[in-house]
């Protein structure tokens, strides 16, 4: 993929901390996935996800 990604993670609003093979790891995972989603352009600058247990 060779896009760098910055990811913050946050648990019912409060931001955890995570090491940079985890921010990267987490991040590009993310990145890579929801590229390949049709109708995201290739220049997205932001991808926001919300998971809420039910």
């Amino acid at each position: 993929m060779g896009v760098e990604v910055e990811t913050e993670i946050f648990v019912d609003k409060e931001e955890m901390e995570a090491n940079e093979f985890v921010q990267k790891s987490i991040g590009r995972a993310i990145a890579g996935a929801v590229s390949a989603l049709h109708g995201v352009k290739e220049d997205w600058e932001e991808i926001e996800i919300k998971v809420r247990r039910k």
